[in-house]
């Protein structure tokens, strides 16, 4: 095992637990931090399987905007910060129905890794595409990125319009 397969496994375990810990936690604040940690882990496999512009593009979208709106909606209304989304037999048979398809799906991903004959091939080092894309995005699509740059921008002062009725 080389350090690019501890480093794999060390993202790829930030997101199953902090996935979890969206999954499983009773707090809306908590479930909202760790699918902070779950994009983060996501834009590190990114970047290991030499995808940089779209690990660039899960921290730019989802972990500074999405996110960020997500935890400020969740300030905002207060009245919702201790919302208990899991109870009673509601709850329960919650958990049953997610135990019994996340074996079941367990099982069957175990098996396709178990019967599945692998191999592996070298991979080549594949230079960063981050500068090609920007080029692209400043001459040829020059006009989309600027309606999707006005869109988000438009959506960003409605948003802050509704957040401050008052």
């Amino acid at each position: 095992m080389n350090w690019y397969d501890i480093v794999f496994y060390g993202f790829a375990a930030i997101v199953l637990i902090s996935a979890a810990g969206v999954v499983f936690s009773r707090k809306m604040m908590y479930s909202a931090f760790s699918l902070l940690f779950t994009f983060f882990g996501v834009a590190g496999l990114y970047v290991l399987l030499n995808a940089d512009f779209i690990a660039v593009t899960q921290i730019m979208v989802y972990i500074g905007g999405i996110l960020i709106l997500i935890i400020f909606g969740v300030m905002l209304t207060s009245k919702f910060v201790d919302l208990d989304i899991k109870s009673g037999t509601t709850g329960t048979v919650q958990y049953v129905l997610a135990g019994l398809a996340t074996v079941t799906f367990g099982g069957f991903l175990i098996y396709m890794y178990l019967s599945t004959s692998w191999f592996e091939k070298p991979v080549p080092v594949v230079e960063s595409t981050v500068k090609p894309i920007g080029i692209l995005l400043m001459t040829e699509y020059f006009l989309a990125f600027q309606v999707a740059a006005i869109l988000l921008l438009i959506a960003f002062i409605g948003a802050a319009k509704i957040a401050r009725r008052k």
